[in-house]
């Protein structure tokens, strides 16, 4: 992407598009450029005709190709700029020390629990923010998925906008294979059990979003797995065959064991009962991926292995 200043106004802005950037929506586009613009500004400016496409309105919709030449009008954005962001010197180490897979095309993280994968809602700033400040030559990162702040493990990150539109088709559909390891409160006395309840975004309470059962909600559905039964928590592999907010949390919860520490959809005396032996941190991990290689088409397997302070706190715990 390329920038050059009109003469007439040097305030406004002409911004050539590269490879890095086409096929992406207009709208979307301009949020990313103009990071601390409101969204419902954004919108004003392309439906005034401030924000223009080859000297001719566009809809927000439009998708952008390689050479179109979109105007930026004049505009103040107040938010720091990602230059400015200062990346805590753990994330940095963590981020460095925990890529499982890179190619010319995406990278597998073994996302450290505790960073937000993203910037936003108070955040000032995740994985995905430390990445590209590492990464400065890196003309194109984004995630293809999200993980919750607490939990660890499996995180894909493209490298090229080619190889993320792959990958959200891909988990659009059943081309990705997520397991996950979670510890249960109680006894999970089923080997398997396929729990198939809606989920709903609920209001905010407090501040949070929470997610319920619903059946106002959208389908979800996931597959639990017995792995270990301890004296009072099972460990368990969790296989989420939709990707709805918060959907292992909720669904652990709704069978009555919920996952350990989980402050959110948890009982506190359970969570006060483990943070006293040590469990700190939800104890959701996100272990494996499989996927077909965007470009290649070859069956992939990442495997993220278990947290030290995780792997210690169960070789505390006796099997039944």
């Amino acid at each position: 992407m390329n920038s050059s200043e009109n003469k007439s106004n040097p305030q406004v802005q002409w911004l050539e598009i590269s490879e890095a950037n086409s096929e992406q929506r207009l709208d979307n586009f301009l949020i990313s450029y103009l990071k601390g613009v409101p969204k419902t500004r954004i919108y004003r400016l392309v439906r005034k005709g401030e924000v223009r496409v080859n000297k001719g309105r566009a809809d927000v919709s439009y998708k952008l190709a390689i050479g179109d030449i979109v105007r930026i009008p004049p505009i103040r954005v107040a938010e720091k700029s990602e230059e400015s962001i200062i990346i805590q010197p753990t994330l940095r180490f963590s981020l460095e020390n925990h890529i499982l897979f890179e190619d010319e095309g995406f990278i597998v993280l073994n996302k450290p629990a505790g960073f937000a994968v993203h910037g936003g809602s108070g955040v000032n700033s995740g994985i995905i923010e430390a990445l590209r400040q590492i990464r400065p030559q890196q003309k194109f990162l984004e995630l293809a998925h999200r993980l919750d702040k607490e939990t660890s493990g499996c995180l894909l990150i493209a490298k090229k906008r080619a190889v993320l539109k792959v990958f959200h088709e891909l988990f659009r559909g059943d081309g990705v294979n997520k397991t996950y390891l979670a510890l249960l409160a109680g006894q999970f006395k089923r080997k398997k059990q396929l729990v198939e309840v809606p989920l709903l975004k609920n209001t905010q309470q407090g501040g949070e979003r929470m997610v319920i059962v619903s059946q106002a909600g959208k389908s979800a559905e996931t597959l639990f797995t017995r792995l270990t039964q301890f004296q009072d928590a099972t460990l368990v592999h969790a296989a989420p065959k939709t990707g709805r907010t918060h959907q292992i949390r909720v669904h652990a919860a709704w069978l009555g064991h919920p996952i350990i520490a989980d402050d959110r959809y948890g009982e506190n005396a359970i969570n006060k009962l483990f943070k006293n032996r040590g469990y700190k941190r939800l104890f959701l991990h996100a272990e494996q991926l499989q996927f077909a290689h965007p470009v290649t088409g070859q069956p992939l397997s990442f495997i993220a292995p278990l947290p030290e302070e995780l792997q210690l706190l169960l070789q505390n715990e006796k099997p039944l």
